[in-house]
């Protein structure tokens, strides 16, 4: 047992998802010694150096912010072992070597965005809604050897509405992930905790990384697959088809299934209020999209814009 005034915490994390979780740290009271994060990269058109999010919060609260290329660098790994931490919390981060994970008494916390041992791997908020999941959830787990395999401490379980797609399941997740890691800390500094090991699994349900095929719509598949699709991949990084030899990216649809008498991958319009794509069930109609070169846009300011051919 160790009084919350005496802990020391290295916070690692980069995207905005683990700023929620550092903040709640901070504003709970809890002594963040340092911070690390990933090295500042080019964005934008100017391609000027940004920093990351975690980066950006953790110097308005005056923390010292590590930005190692390179995780195994015996120099950061003693600039790392000099904060002295009890205990190192990560969320939203690279693969940590044991070097850095087995480093604090009380070890590393992660912080995942499912249920595990459910969609284990880098997307797993994307993975749950294209699957079709009714449910999904936050788990905070002690980092050991295999990624995502640690004892479970805590989980929070969240319902996915239809409503629901990959940027709403972010927020809400990104704030359960934050409440759920107070209570992680609490109970771990109090030993009010029972970790547990992860069970086996009946069906194999990974999350990888997104790539841009990953984000190609496949007009063959069921109407209701491909909208999970959407669902899934919007605001980020977006499903897309071609329309007329550009890319068309579809942020929300809505399908209508049933027999279309149409190839898969029939493009149809009236020309002002709606486009509709056959797929292999029914027709999944576009509302909101993105032509290549143009800005986001509901489908009837797209179609005010657009002379559409029939069939393309």
């Amino acid at each position: 047992m160790i009084a919350k005034k005496d802990l020391r915490i290295v916070f690692l994390g980069t995207p905005d998802f683990a700023v929620a979780s550092l903040q709640a740290l901070i504003e709970a009271g809890y002594q963040v010694v340092a911070v690390v994060t990933a090295p500042d990269k080019p964005a934008g058109r100017g391609r000027q150096l940004k920093a990351s999010a975690v980066k950006e919060y953790a110097l308005t609260q005056q923390l010292p912010v590590l930005q190692p290329e390179k995780l195994k660098n015996p120099e950061f790994l003693a600039e790392l072992k000099s904060f002295r931490a009890d205990l190192q919390i990560v969320v939203a981060f690279r693969m940590l070597p044991v070097a850095v994970w087995d480093m604090p008494p009380l070890g590393t916390v992660n912080v995942h965005g499912s249920l595990l041992p459910y969609y284990r791997g880098a997307a797993p908020i994307n993975w749950a809604i294209i699957n079709g999941e009714q449910e999904t959830g936050v788990t905070t787990f002690k980092l050991q050897h295999e990624i995502d395999t640690g004892d479970i401490l805590l989980q929070h379980k969240e319902p996915i509405l239809d409503t629901d797609d990959f940027g709403s399941m972010y927020h809400k997740l990104m704030q359960a992930g934050a409440a759920l890691l107070l209570d992680t800390v609490e109970g771990l500094i109090n030993d009010r905790l029972n970790p547990v090991p992860q069970a086996g699994i009946d069906k194999e349900t990974h999350a990888p990384k997104l790539f841009k095929e990953t984000c190609l719509i496949d007009w063959n598949q069921p109407v209701q697959q491909i909208h999970n699709l959407v669902r899934g991949l919007a605001p980020v990084p977006t499903a897309f088809t071609s329309l007329e030899d550009k890319q068309l990216k579809i942020f929300r649809s809505d399908i209508n299934t049933g027999h279309t008498g149409k190839p898969a991958g029939t493009v149809e319009s009236d020309g002002k209020t709606y486009i509709r794509f056959a797929g292999q069930d029914g027709w999944l109609y576009a509302l909101e999209v993105q032509y290549e070169g143009k800005k986001r846009m509901p489908v009837a300011d797209f179609l005010r814009g657009y002379r559409f051919t029939p069939n393309t």
